[in-house]
């Protein structure tokens, strides 16, 4: 769009060009006529000056507003740009927020997860602390009982010096009566031969009733079932034995091991593929060797309906050495490990079958716990993600350094079948590995963290 001053000026010459050509035409002509001319020149250079006036004038004003509406044309540009940068800064705020807020949702769903398995846990502990409860009456009733018969029978002893008097003193007075010649009917006397001589055992002559001193209790025979697995039936923390460390001499072919060196959330190891079919029946063996206050988690196995379906864990929060056998959440028992934690080697076997809910813990060739009625009838169903030195609380992830496992474990196994107390011992000697693995180290064939996976000759040999 061209300035109202381009247009202007080509419209000015031809008007000058024009009375150029009239005063040219005019210089002929007599000299009174060249007067009104210059007068007309004159006012038109008055008029072009006038107008040059006013055309600077509206060109100054136009110049202005240009001025004016460039500024305004820059002050929109840089609102614009202002306003991108508010929209980006907008844009990573929401999206921080967002990511924040998934966080946040992951933790509040971790937490809720975690409640509700504390939940079933407190309501174990409550069923068992109830069923303790119930045991220790039943013990307080027959330890009543017992001091009943022990009161009973130390009247009975009590009586039996004054009875042995009363005989000595009648035969005394029978003595007398034959000295001092005696009746035809007291001769017909005989001694009652009922009477008794032992002095447990004493008879009332005017009432016929024979009292009979209670034997001597005796401790129960010993229960020769109890050297059979699953001879006896769970009676809560009652059937667990002291037992102390062994050591396992030289163990030769154990396989590979897998040494987790700290509590790393990293620090895992991956069985696969996990179980192809439901178990149920169950046989879990591995050397183990750690020095920490608390033995951690050593073997995880969970599905997208439970994240707890098989573990074999220690919280920092449980007594030292204290394992937790979990069984389909919240099933548990406490199984006791403490001499595991003395940073030398210990062979390991937690045995279960859903026939009559039994199990057994062998450590060291030792039976040291074992009962039943712990998920009797029960499948552990398959698909799920088998996790080692880490508690799943997700399939495959949700790990917690408190429930990491920090050590070495060396040629563990798992069978779908209960194993026999031979093949324990010969297991733990470092004999055959028993017919019918399913999985072993072999299959830990994804490591994270800094797990150290290691080929030893002997157990004394692994770092």
């Amino acid at each position: 769009m061209g300035s109202p001053t381009g247009r202007a000026l080509p419209f000015f010459l031809i008007l000058v060009h024009i009375y150029l050509h009239g005063a040219l035409s005019q210089t002929t002509g007599p000299v009174g006529q060249r007067k009104p001319f210059f007068e007309r020149l004159r006012r038109l250079e008055e008029q072009f000056r006038r107008f040059q006036e006013v055309t600077l004038t509206h060109l100054q004003g136009i110049a202005s507003h240009y001025n004016l509406s460039f500024d305004i044309e820059a002050r929109f540009q840089s609102l614009a740009h202002e306003s991108r940068a508010v929209a980006l800064a907008l844009n990573q705020s929401q999206a921080a927020v967002q990511d924040k807020l998934g966080h946040l949702r992951t933790w509040v769903r971790r937490t809720q997860r975690r409640g509700r398995k504390a939940d079933h846990r407190l309501l174990a502990l409550s069923a068992a602390m109830s069923e303790g409860s119930a045991r220790r009456a039943r013990e307080q009733e027959r330890q009543r009982a017992r001091g009943d018969v022990r009161a009973l029978q130390d009247a009975l002893l009590r009586l039996t010096p004054l009875v042995q008097s009363q005989s000595t003193r009648l035969a005394a007075l029978e003595g007398q009566l034959r000295l001092a010649g005696p009746s035809p009917a007291a001769r017909n006397v005989t001694p009652d031969p009922s009477r008794p001589s032992n002095p447990s055992a004493l008879q009332l002559q005017g009432g016929g009733q024979m009292i009979r001193a209670p034997p001597e209790p005796r401790d129960p025979p010993l229960d020769f079932a109890y050297r059979l697995q699953g001879a006896q039936e769970p009676l809560g923390l009652g059937n667990q034995q002291a037992w102390p460390p062994e050591s396992p001499g030289e163990v030769c072919n154990v396989g590979p091991a897998l040494i987790f060196p700290n509590a790393s959330t990293m620090n895992v190891g991956f069985l696969r593929p996990g179980f192809l079919t439901g178990l149920r029946a169950l046989s879990i063996c591995s050397w183990v060797r750690t020095a920490a206050d608390h033995l951690g988690t050593l073997l995880s196995y969970a599905t997208e309906e439970n994240d707890n379906k098989l573990v074999l864990h220690g919280r920092d929060s449980l007594a030292p050495g204290s394992v937790h056998f979990v069984i389909g959440d919240p099933a548990f028992r406490e199984l006791p490990l403490q001499p595991l934690l003395d940073g030398q080697w210990h062979h390991v076997c937690v045995i279960w079958t859903s026939i009559l809910g039994r199990y057994w813990l062998h450590v060291d060739r030792r039976l040291v716990a074992t009962g039943s009625r712990f998920r009797e009838g029960y499948e552990i169903p398959p698909g799920g993600s088998l996790v080692l030195g880490q508690e799943q609380d997700h399939v495959g992830g949700g790990f917690d350094s408190s429930e990491a496992f920090v050590g070495s474990m060396a040629g563990l196994a798992i069978w779908d079948r209960v194993l026999v107390p031979g093949e324990i011992s010969n297991l733990a000697m470092g004999k055959a590995l028993p017919t019918g693995a399913i999985l072993t180290l072999d299959n830990a064939t994804s490591v994270g963290g800094f797990v150290q996976r290691v080929n030893c000759t002997c157990l004394q040999l692994c770092p």
